[in-house]
């Protein structure tokens, strides 16, 4: 029976790459639906070594009971599969893309358009078909939906995170003549607009790398230092606002990127709301300060401390209270005891934490483009080499290969370094200890940093919550209106129906859409991808998990930039399209579903898979049936952040926006740059809603995971989540 199935997989992959040369239309557009066999014939016949690659294969698997085993179809599979990335990546829409290729494709001289349905289904079928060969060689111990898994992803990441990296390295070495050489890169990599560090030595201006490196660790050290004081008073003191300072680190993942930056311009602004009164009341002439240095370093630290908080609250809670319990009994002092024991074991979390708002700091785009005025950062100035008064791609690869660098140079700083220290506290013995208050002193210094915060912050919503919905909070004229919120989401319900006017509503349902689709597809790879890494053993393992997560530490203006210079062209030209946002995001996120799945699979015995293993049920079933009803929480994870972070991000989307395909930050980034502050903050105060509503549906349509524990009472079980 076990060989009927194996047939039928083998007919099916077969069977689905012979349709796809056969009758599916193998290129993008055009004015016919010609296959792979009918364009070949018609005279683009570096086609039929794929044709003929596919007949063969379909007669083997007929032919012989196991093809999988035989020689030739892994000498099929493997040379069809690479007749299809050579054909397609060599050749281009005006011919080869390389002057050796021209020997190899004498034919091609008139070109090729981009890859239709049945080059993208050809190409998955022999991917399974790869997969199948793999796992008759005992690759995952012969598991074929973990091989198929693998290999998939491996697939995906290599043409939608690898592949944009190096299109955009080779794109950095192109000259004004349009070949590859060193000295154009040099040049640019070399110029003294980059390194000059004139602002500290009074000479002049500093460079923009300089300008980021100083931001990153301004940001990151007030940003850990804030985060810090947040977390002591939370986990340590009886301070009495804990659960506003909860909810204050929520804030930021709901918020879109240029809300803090605008609201800080309406408050701060040359004719800003505390601007105007302190010039009335001191006399003080008003001045662009906020533009620059201060101003980004202000919203980014109010943007980042959050995070910074979760990362060290966790820490603190994870801390062993005996610990400092019996350095109390030994008669240390508080402080002695805070400096001594607290202070060694959250080092690793204070880096992490540092690291992480760094990295931030270096990706960050909405902020600096906002606030930045003459402060050039990477981010800002890749982006007008992008969308500048003269498109320079060579240029912007220059300084995306920089900080590209940066953040992966920090990226893997933390996961050495961090990954190889031991601060272990928690080891299966009693850990019922008190918990030390921290010593007074640093109680009042933590308040000291921490009200201010607050107070700020609180400001900072209430000028969101309220400045949509009066005329122009901005000139203090504070009378109701409704008239922002109308121009951007204006309808009409006639004999025609629902008609939308306002100009808004375009990007939003482009964005509910694009979020709507990649949160969902990112939720499914990245738990797939956590249960391949924590539950199956196979050959590369740790490049394999590694891989995954260095999409995080790629900015979002690099993949932007990088996604432009490698999808504009054949054979996967979808610049302009929606499906190159969702891609986007889903790649982006993809890590973050990840480590959930990995948290969550971890407290799971594996006995309960070996179990409905034992009883015959494949990979793909036992994590269908077994691991995902476990897993809920992991699962409302990934599909909230994937959801969120879609409908709140801009570095990436902005270069990849189109008139058709406008995303809502791309609409309200447009809004802050003519000057119209309130409708963008009406629209940033929509999309909150919006966004909070469809987290409440997510919640409820994944529900909890429920299982059988013992309360307090006796010999009672109830359902705990």
């Amino acid at each position: 029976m076990m060989q009927a199935l194996q047939g039928r997989i083998g007919l099916f992959w077969s069977g689905l790459l012979m349709a796809a040369v056969l009758a599916l239309p193998w290129y993008k557009g055009g004015a016919t639906l010609a296959s792979a066999l009918s364009e070949g014939v018609a005279g683009r016949v570096w086609l039929l070594p794929l044709v003929g690659a596919a007949l063969a294969l379909a007669l083997l698997s007929v032919a012989t009971r196991d093809w999988r085993v035989h020689p030739a179809g892994a000498a099929l599979v493997g040379a069809g599969l690479g007749w299809l990335l050579l054909q397609g990546f060599g050749i281009g829409l005006r011919g080869p893309v390389l002057p050796g290729l021209g020997l190899l494709f004498p034919t091609a001289q008139s070109g090729q358009p981009g890859f239709g349905w049945g080059a993208w289904v050809a190409g998955i079928a022999l991917i399974g078909a790869l997969a199948e060969v793999l796992a008759a060689r005992g690759f995952c111990r012969g598991e074929r939906f973990a091989a198929f898994s693998i290999i998939g992803i491996v697939a995906a990441l290599s043409l939608f995170v690898f592949f944009p990296i190096l299109k955009l390295m080779s794109a950095a070495f192109v000259g004004p003549d349009g070949t590859l050489a060193l000295a154009p890169f040099l040049n640019r990599i070399t110029a003294s607009d980059l390194w000059s560090v004139g602002c500290l030595t009074g000479a002049g201006r500093c460079g923009v790398v300089i300008n980021s490196l100083v931001l990153g660790i301004l940001s990151a050290a007030l940003a850990t230092a804030l985060g810090l004081a947040l977390a002591l008073l939370v986990a340590r003191t009886d301070f009495r606002m804990k659960r506003l300072l909860r909810a204050i680190s929520i804030l930021p993942i709901i918020t879109p990127p240029f809300v803090v930056g605008v609201a800080i311009i309406v408050l701060f602004g040359r004719t800003g709301i505390v601007t105007v009164e302190v010039a009335e009341w001191f006399g003080i002439r008003p001045t662009r300060w906020i533009y620059g240095l201060p101003g980004i370093l202000l919203a980014q630290v109010l943007a980042f401390a959050p995070v910074t908080f979760l990362v060290l609250l966790s820490a603190l809670e994870a801390i062993n209270p005996t610990l400092e319990e019996a350095s109390t009994t030994l008669g240390a002092k508080p402080v002695t005891t805070f400096r001594t024991v607290t202070w060694p074991l959250l080092r690793p979390a204070l880096a992490a934490a540092f690291l992480l708002a760094f990295i931030e700091s270096l990706a960050d785009f909405g902020n600096p483009i906002v606030l930045g005025g003459s402060y050039d950062v990477l981010s800002t100035k890749i982006f007008f080499a992008v969308v500048g008064a003269q498109y320079d791609l060579g240029q912007a690869a220059t300084l995306s290969v920089l900080l590209l660098t940066l953040t992966v140079a920090a990226f893997w700083v933390q996961t050495r370094w961090l990954g190889r220290a031991s601060y272990v506290t928690v080891t299966g013995k009693s850990d019922a200890g008190l918990v030390a208050p921290v010593p007074p002193l640093i109680k009042w210094a933590a308040v000291a940093a921490v009200v201010p915060f607050v107070v700020f912050t609180v400001g900072i919503y209430a000028i969101v919550l309220i400045g949509g919905f009066v005329k122009d909070i901005g000139r203090m004229e504070m009378a109701p209106t409704f008239g922002h919120l109308w121009t951007a989401f204006s309808f009409e319900i006639n004999a025609n129906g629902l008609q939308l006017f306002g100009s808004a509503w375009n990007s939003m349902i482009t964005t509910l859409w694009v979020s709507a689709l990649s949160a969902p597809l990112t939720m499914a790879v990245g738990i797939l991808t956590a249960w391949l890494i924590a539950r199956q053993d196979f050959t590369g393992k740790r490049a394999f998990e590694f891989g995954t997560l260095l999409s995080f530490a790629i900015p979002g203006t690099v993949v932007g930039v990088s996604y432009i210079a490698a999808f504009n062209v054949p054979p996967i030209d979808i610049t302009g399209t929606m499906a190159i946002l969702v891609i986007c995001f889903v790649f982006r996120n993809l890590p973050v579903g990840m480590r959930a799945g990995i948290a969550a699979l971890a407290q799971i015995d594996r006995s309960m898979e070996e179990a409905s293993q034992t009883m015959g049920a494949g990979g793909g079933r036992v994590l269908r049936d077994v691991v995902l009803p476990l897993i809920r929480p992991a699962i409302f994870t990934a599909l909230v952040y994937s959801f969120v972070t879609a409908m709140t991000a801009v570095s990436a989307v902005i270069f990849l926006v189109s008139a058709r395909h406008n995303m809502a930050t791309a609409y309200i980034m447009g809004r802050v740059e003519n000057g119209e502050y309130a409708l963008a903050i009406a629209y940033s105060t929509v999309l909150m809603l919006v966004m909070v509503a469809c987290v409440a549906a997510m919640n409820w349509a994944v529900g909890k995971r429920r299982l059988g524990r013992r309360t307090g009472v006796t010999g009672t079980a109830q359902p705990a989540e």
